[in-house]
């Protein structure tokens, strides 16, 4: 499919990754995939029940999606292992990225995750975690990152994405650019760092560098707030860190994917159209809304008319969206 052919609705809808509630293709769904033409979903614990159920599941989404004439899905998770591990028993239980000793440890992870997610029919993982914590702090990510130095964090993390993704599981590097300073969790409220551009480049940046330089397919901006990066947003809904920043200076090609906008230091600070506005003009691809309710129709209304209204942004939107069917050529259409 190519995105000359789209429609200005499929233009909007594949930019959104939704989550919804239940364990099968329901009728929410179906509206969803169907009438806002939605680009991904996410699942959470609320969608599982067991490996036949998710494989269902995925199998009826891809083909109601292709039924509808509309590109194949994205079906992401998180997979991280430890705390943040969506699929249980009887999947393989991993402690987590501060127990991996060593790149073979990280190898296993993602051969074994890979293939787990292949089996069900999900295609992304939000995954790997490329924050640093720094040692002794009171960091939120402690229990999620591989560890406080940045070379060792890059070296595992690089593991994870090429074995994922030789085994066809899209990777996303996340939280862009680097959230293991923070001690508030943005799932309640907006952090804030005062560190500026240098001294990030030298921790945070570093493994992220690394994931781009190894071909990792997505990342995912943080909802945090760093104040001398961007004076007026947080790096979600920031231009200077999602576009300057992250594409320009970094050179990053691939996929860049909002954390879920109804987190709360999102959802405590802006309507769903000023964050969607943010969005727009930072050139991201993919918004992520992860529970049901208005906020997704009100997104899909937002950004079909943000192309529909602009023609600079229906010119960046085509080359979003080309972003978007690159990824879903490489991995998702049948060979």
């Amino acid at each position: 499919m190519q995105t000359d052919t789209f429609s200005d609705k499929q233009l909007a809808g594949q930019r959104l990754m939704v989550g919804f509630d239940g364990p099968a293709l329901n009728d929410d769904l179906k509206f969803l995939i169907n009438e806002f033409k939605v680009g991904g979903v996410i699942l959470f614990t609320i969608n599982i029940e067991s490996p036949d159920q998710i494989r269902d599941l995925c199998r009826s989404m891809q083909d109601y999606a292709q039924n509808c004439h509309q590109p194949p899905l994205f079906i992401a998770i998180d997979q991280e292992g430890g705390q943040v591990a969506r699929l249980q028993a009887p999947f393989t239980i991993f402690p987590g990225n501060p127990h991996m000793k060593s790149e073979d440890d990280a190898i296993y992870f993602a051969k074994t995750t890979a293939a787990e997610l292949n089996q069900v029919g999900i295609n992304m993982n939000m995954a790997p975690v490329m924050d640093v914590s720094p040692a002794n702090s009171d960091s939120i990510m402690a229990e999620r990152t591989f560890g406080s130095d940045p070379t060792w964090v890059s070296r595992l993390g690089v593991k994870v994405i090429e074995h994922l993704q030789l085994n066809n599981i899209m990777a996303v590097a996340k939280h862009f650019p680097g959230i293991g300073r923070t001690t508030l969790d943005s799932h309640m409220d907006m952090p804030i760092l005062h560190d500026d551009l240098s001294a990030i480049k030298q921790f945070d940046l570093i493994p992220f560098e690394a994931g781009i330089l190894s071909g990792v397919s997505g990342v995912m901006l943080s909802h945090i707030f760093y104040a001398r990066l961007d004076p007026h947003w947080p790096a979600s809904l920031s231009p200077p860190i999602a576009n300057n920043l992250l594409r320009h200076q970094m050179g990053f090609n691939g996929l860049v994917l909002t954390d879920d906008l109804d987190m709360g230091a999102i959802a405590k600070h802006y309507d769903m159209q000023t964050a969607i506005h943010q969005i727009l003009a930072s050139d991201i691809d993919l918004t992520l809304i992860c529970h049901k309710g208005p906020n997704i129709e009100i997104a899909f209304e937002e950004i079909l008319k943000g192309i529909t209204d602009s023609d600079d942004l229906k010119t960046r939107g085509l080359a979003s969206v080309e972003r978007i069917m690159k990824a879903k050529r490489k991995y998702l259409f049948k060979k």
